[in-house]
């Protein structure tokens, strides 16, 4: 799986180099990046995330470095119009603020677990810059950031082909956690697939006895033919996933569909929540074109799990706040 951002702190903190943790609080119109974004920027001037790039992360990062220096916390805010990025083409127009963090590696212990979270934890940032869990606060207790953090939406994909060898590295980019399910060792393995995908290889009657993870999991039915499909089909329609997808034509949708429902299988209520053809309609004709449309729907549907946290800047959010 490619790393998150909170996977870059235990090694940060394992290397002993001062870093400072910048920290997108809020926005107001067009930005490079949304509310949430962060980049620890180390005193050897390494970057590890990213604040948006170009002027605007080079201005935090000179902000990151003083305050490194002086060992002082600050706030920004900074307007995205033409006197600030004209000569880079940054000009949103819009306003972001945030938090520089010098002494963030001092929450040692939060971001170990957050690192390595399996369950949703909430963390903030205090009024005067400490950094802690936000459960069991004080009612009332003022923030100047707020943030829940959850492990990775779990992907189950039927079937090793074409597919779901296209699939897979792109959804482990995406912050999925991917395991392949398939009854052919010799397609559901390493030398196929890329490193952090796991493996559940067995007869599918065993395969589809498999318990969901305690987490949001996608299902992608992509096996070697409709029979496979269909059998898989039969036990994960039954399933709570958020998002269930199988590979196919309008004509096989209509014909395994309709026999579900002849033969009591599935209600036509259940197997409307199937997405078959899979995959955004994006012309898609080949395997990797695809997997792209699969993922777009795929990261469609997660973004409508939860309902973002948006905050706007607000000078009470940034009472040392400079332009």
């Amino acid at each position: 799986m490619m790393p998150r951002f909170y996977d870059f702190l235990p090694d940060a903190l394992a290397d002993g180099q001062p870093f400072a943790l910048g920290i997108i609080s809020g926005i107001k119109g067009s930005s490079p990046q949304k509310r949430g974004a962060k980049a620890l920027f180390l005193a050897d001037g390494r970057i590890k995330g990213t604040l948006g790039g170009g002027c605007l992360e080079a201005e935090i990062q000179d902000r990151a470095r003083r305050a490194l220096l002086t060992q002082t916390p600050a706030t920004f805010e900074l307007v995205l119009d033409h006197d600030f990025g004209w000569d880079d083409g940054l000009i949103c127009g819009g306003k972001v603020c945030g938090l520089i963090l010098p002494h963030a590696a001092q929450a040692a212990d939060i971001w170990q677990k957050l690192a390595r979270c399996d369950e949703p934890l909430k963390w903030g940032v205090r009024r005067d810059f400490s950094i802690a869990w936000t459960n069991g606060a004080p009612a009332g207790e003022e923030w100047l950031y707020q943030e829940t953090v959850s492990p990775p939406c779990a992907l189950w994909i039927a079937g090793s082909g074409h597919v779901a060898q296209a699939v897979a590295p792109l959804a482990l980019q995406l912050d999925f956690g991917v395991t392949v399910f398939d009854d052919r060792p010799t397609l559901a393995n390493s030398h196929y697939f890329p490193a952090g995908t796991k493996f559940r290889v067995d007869f599918w009657e065993r395969l589809l006895k498999e318990p969901l993870p305690q987490r949001p999991t996608f299902g992608l039915i992509v096996t070697r033919g409709h029979q496979h499909d269909a059998l898989v089909l039969r036990d994960w329609v039954h399933r709570p996933f958020v998002f269930l997808g199988m590979i196919g034509s309008k004509r096989k949708r209509r014909l395994i569909f309709e026999q579900f429902v002849e033969d009591g299988i599935a209600t036509e209520a259940q197997l409307a929540r199937v997405a078959c053809p899979v995959g955004l309609d994006i012309q898609a004709i080949s395997v990797p074109e695809i997997a792209v449309s699969v993922m777009a729907q795929c990261i469609q549907r997660r973004a409508e799990l939860e309902p973002q946290e948006k905050s706007v800047c607000r000078q009470s959010d940034a009472s040392a706040a400079v332009r």
